[in-house]
């Protein structure tokens, strides 16, 4: 039976490492977007450069003019990113067979009819009066069609996951009159079906969409112009030169490049392609495993998606929920931000104080001098100072996009051609859709939910099992969480999870922004959470070490990022709700924990660490969790005892590495 069992662990693991190879062999976004326009036809091409050009004429219009009627505006910005995944992801190219055009141009005809509904009724739409005016037969055509071609688009470009989980919402909508107990739903007639997902407010046109259209559109085309005219360069080459020289300095580097690299780009498994195939392979030469190399950059690259001050586009949806400015969110994911990084930082020093890798590893990063471009930064500076002074949102992205490009051709090796700024337009316009896509998707789910009144039922199933316990519903949405965002996208997950599970939290008394950062946070660090860690996957890949344990280890090493959220709801000074002495003293909590976490983690401190003081290191971290006075004293004992131990026990272990 071991035999057996053996043999299954060691096919699954080869199957994993053989998916981890083919993700990091893909090329990067830049490299697969010029591949893909040089092989498409130039009628493709044509069709997508016109239509890439109005989309961008579209949205500035509405920001630098007058926006449209929202029953105009917001189907308009979807049937756009529609036609460009059909487009950009034909079915023809996928089977490299013409007969595919068939389907593919009776979904760009849909679209088209969809589109012509919404242009011809926006008015009307205002007047129509929800649940009481009946659905016309060719609005429920429309309605059908919509769904499709969303659903069809979530399959082509998000993930078949998020697919399923809303084809198993729309499944309970039909079939909740069967569910016995607390989850029985009466169920809706077809037409109010249909109702509830084109024109009710938490249907597909919801908040979520209106986020992607007022502000993800614009930050999504910076961070594109910003990287492709030189400043995605320089932070990462300015990461690589800060940590030149310090011990362990590579995995350093790895933490600073991926954590400024994460401030304009909300992909995990996008940083990792671009700054882990610098950073790993010097890790590995400096003497870091392979898995312990992949981890570093897949939590590095990770934590770009809470590192104030351009966060995932969560965030931006957070504060669209919520009803608060965005600037808001930033300010309150700095403490938590900081203390995810100073833990990955911490802990690649402590693991190269034990493998004794020194300052002169003899590996050092060279590339172009840091001060002669650093001027191709001024752009992410003038926004940063923007959203501080509380300018709107998308017009600070606007300017500074523009100001990116001026920067740009101030050098011949940043200078943009036509046919390059047309290529970066067709790459910012490709990620808009690929963010509205899901973010309307989701609407489907949210309409079903609001519907049904499930999530009102689940925290009830909460308050009843756990007896109003706070601590229960937290691990229960955590828990949720989790295994959400390890199957679907950041925004995707952050928003059923809302759904779901916000109510529950609020409802026992606490705020908003708390309650949503709780479960944002869960959502983002599913991301290297086993076994779906597609970040994690990518780093092992670039690394050639184990996809499996790098997964288990990347997971270890962001600990912090589990406990931080289980702290700021406790605390939640340590999101700038409170008296300045109430967040310095979460602060220095937080801070005290994640030292104490990463000495558990890496196994040293000071010495090399035993099994016995590697679990008490955690328990001195756990301590802090819990906002009591007594906790707080019992962590700071127990934390302050450890390190004199270890300090005073480890003098020979230092000594003889000094000889």
């Amino acid at each position: 039976m071991s035999t057996e069992n053996n043999t299954v662990k060691d096919s699954t693991a080869s199957k994993l490492d053989e998916k981890a190879k083919a993700l990091a062999n893909e090329p990067d976004e830049d490299s697969k977007i010029a591949k893909m326009i040089k092989a498409m036809p130039k009628w493709r091409y044509t069709l997508l450069v016109g239509m890439a050009f109005f989309w961008l004429a579209f949205q500035l219009y509405i920001k630098l003019v007058k926006p449209f009627d929202p029953w105009f505006q917001l189907p308009l910005h979807m049937c756009l990113a529609l036609y460009f995944v059909v487009l950009m992801n034909p079915m023809a190219d996928k089977y490299k067979k013409k007969i595919w055009w068939l389907y593919d141009g009776a979904l760009i005809v849909a679209i088209s009819v969809i589109l012509y509904y919404f242009i011809s009724h926006a008015s009307k739409l205002n007047l129509r009066l929800y649940s009481v005016d009946p659905m016309s037969n060719f609005e429920v055509v429309v309605a059908v069609l919509l769904l499709f071609t969303v659903m069809e688009a979530v399959r082509r470009v998000v993930s078949m996951s998020l697919f399923v989980v809303i084809a198993f919402f729309m499944a309970y909508a039909w079939f909740g009159q069967y569910v016995p107990g607390l989850l029985h739903f009466q169920g809706i007639s077809f037409s109010r079906f249909c109702e509830t997902l084109m024109l009710g407010e938490n249907g597909i046109f919801g908040s979520p969409l209106g986020t992607s259209l007022n502000t993800l559109f614009y930050f999504l085309l910076f961070g594109t112009f910003f990287a492709n005219t030189g400043g995605g360069g320089v932070l990462i080459d300015a990461g690589m030169k800060l940590s030149d020289k310090t011990v362990g300095g590579p995995a350093k580097a790895a933490v600073i490049s991926s954590g400024l690299m994460g401030m304009i780009s909300g992909s995990a498994v996008a940083n990792v392609s671009s700054t882990g195939v610098f950073t790993i392979p010097l890790m590995k030469r400096t003497g870091y495993s392979p898995e312990e190399a992949a981890s570093v950059e897949s939590v590095a690259s990770t934590g770009g998606q809470i590192m104030p001050p351009i966060m995932g586009a969560g965030a931006f949806i957070m504060a669209e929920i919520i009803g608060i400015q965005y600037v808001n969110i930033a300010a309150a994911a700095i403490i938590p931000a900081i203390a995810y990084f100073a833990s990955a930082f911490m802990l690649v020093h402590l693991i190269a104080r034990k493998k004794h890798i020194g300052k002169d590893s003899g590996v050092k990063y060279e590339g172009k001098p840091i001060l002669p471009r650093v001027y191709r930064l001024l752009p992410i500076v003038v926004l940063v100072v923007m959203i501080i002074k509380g300018y709107s949102l998308p017009r600070s992205a606007i300017y500074c996009t523009v100001l990116a490009i001026v920067v740009s051709m101030s050098s011949r090796d940043t200078r943009m051609s036509l046919k390059k700024l047309i290529q970066t337009l067709l790459d910012g316009c490709r990620q808009a859709a690929n963010i509205a896509i899901p973010t309307a998707a989701c609407g489907i789910m949210i309409g079903i939910v609001v519907r049904s009144g499930i999530a009102v039922k689940i925290a009830k199933m909460i308050d009843k099992t756990g007896n109003n316990s706070l601590f229960l519903a937290l691990i229960i949405a955590a828990a949720g969480c989790l295994l959400l965002g390890m199957a679907l996208p950041t925004v995707a997950a952050y928003l059923i999870a809302n759904t779901l599970f916000i109510s529950a939290i609020q409802g026992l008394g606490i705020s908003a922004l708390t309650a949503n950062m709780f479960i944002f946070y869960f959502g983002v660090v599913a991301q290297i959470t086993p076994p779906v860690c597609l970040a994690s996957f990518t780093a092992a890949g670039i690394a050639g070490g184990s996809a499996w344990k790098t997964g288990w280890k990347a997971f270890s090493y962001a600990s912090v990022a589990f406990i931080a959220p289980f702290m700021f709801v406790y605390r939640p000074a340590l999101l700038l709700e409170g008296q300045i002495s109430e967040i310095v003293i979460a602060g220095s909590m937080l801070f005290l924990a994640t030292f104490c976490i990463a000495g558990c983690v890496s196994g040293y401190m000071f010495k090399t660490l035993n099994k016995i003081e590697r679990a008490l290191f955690l328990i001195a971290a756990l301590f802090f969790i819990l906002p009591s006075g007594f906790s707080d004293i019992a962590g700071l004992t127990a934390g302050a005892v450890l390190i004199a131990y270890t300090l005073v026990t480890g003098k020979k272990e230092r000594a003889g590495v000094m000889a």
